[in-house]
């Protein structure tokens, strides 16, 4: 009898779960399906995608091309370099966001989220008049004698605006982490005789690491498929996967070239983030001692 109970209360688990599970499907998986299979179809210019015809030269143009190796290492180095610094801006300034009295953290917290109520387009824009020929650093440069740098259309623009949109996704999950850590075991250490930097390594670096470990990861993904800020602050020349893949389907109209960059990115990066995920977790046991 309790068996019964039992698979009628699991039936009707499934039951309660089931509109989630239905838009899952619908919103992520089958769109993902779709585009695997779109990367497999036979593309022509005179006749556009041909359909039931099927070939693997999407996926071999991708590994093939050297201009296809340059756009991918372009983007997976900025998206380490806008990841690191995330972490070496984002890690001290969620510890002093824990160590504020009221009412300072809130106005700070308020003041992390609050870009992200704004459109990263408008944000791209706002650091375009800031880096252009004409913007406000080089007009500041000339009034110093100086004279007016590129900094528009670089690698530079492009990382520096990356770290201002991807801050908070660091800063607010290690926030969170040391929300969990007790004051009183880092002065429990002080008063052992544990130096500050001491207490820093083997108290709060163990307490902050799982989230450290979900802003790279958040930071790394979301920089890596970032768009709107290479195509504005990037130009036609600085390209990266994103803007290739709106180049194949908008431009070109190649909808099974776009669609394998775009399976071959995804992949990619669940390579890069299962890795590091491994690695970091690893060295968070041994650190543990587990």
């Amino acid at each position: 009898m309790s068996m019964i109970t039992a698979m009628r209360r699991g039936g009707r688990g499934y039951l309660l779960s089931a509109p989630a599970l239905i838009l899952f499907v619908s919103l992520l998986v089958l769109p993902l399906v779709l585009t695997l299979v779109l990367s497999f179809n036979v593309f022509d210019y005179d006749k556009g995608v041909k359909d039931g015809a099927y070939t693997l030269a999407n996926y071999l143009a991708v590994v093939s091309d050297s201009y296809f190796y340059e756009i991918f290492f372009r983007t997976f180095w900025i998206s380490a370099l806008v990841t690191l610094l995330c972490v070496v801006i984002g890690v001290p300034e969620a510890y002093i966001l824990s160590r504020m009295g009221t009412p300072w953290r809130s106005i700070f917290l308020i003041l992390i989220l609050t870009p992200l109520l704004i459109s990263v387009v408008v944000r791209a824009f706002g650091w375009s008049l800031l880096l252009g020929a004409d913007g406000l650093i080089n007009q500041a440069i000339q009034a110093l004698g100086g004279t007016p740098v590129k900094l528009l259309y670089t690698p530079f623009a492009v990382v520096l605006a990356l770290v201002h949109v991807m801050l908070p996704f660091m800063i607010i999950p290690v926030w969170t982490s040391l929300q969990k850590l007790d004051p009183a075991a880092e002065q429990a250490a002080l008063s052992l005789g544990a130096s500050q930097a001491r207490v820093m390594r083997s108290v709060v670096l163990p307490q902050v690491m799982p989230g450290v470990l979900s802003g790279t990861l958040i930071v790394f993904g979301l920089s890596a498929s970032s768009f709107a800020i290479p195509g504005l602050l990037g130009g036609r020349r600085l390209k990266m996967v994103a803007t290739v893949v709106y180049d194949q389907y908008l431009s070109e109209l190649n909808w099974p070239m776009g669609a394998a960059i775009a399976v071959a990115l995804l992949l990619i990066n669940l390579l890069v983030m299962l890795s590091w995920n491994r690695m970091v977790e690893g060295r968070y046991k041994k650190t543990l001692g587990e």
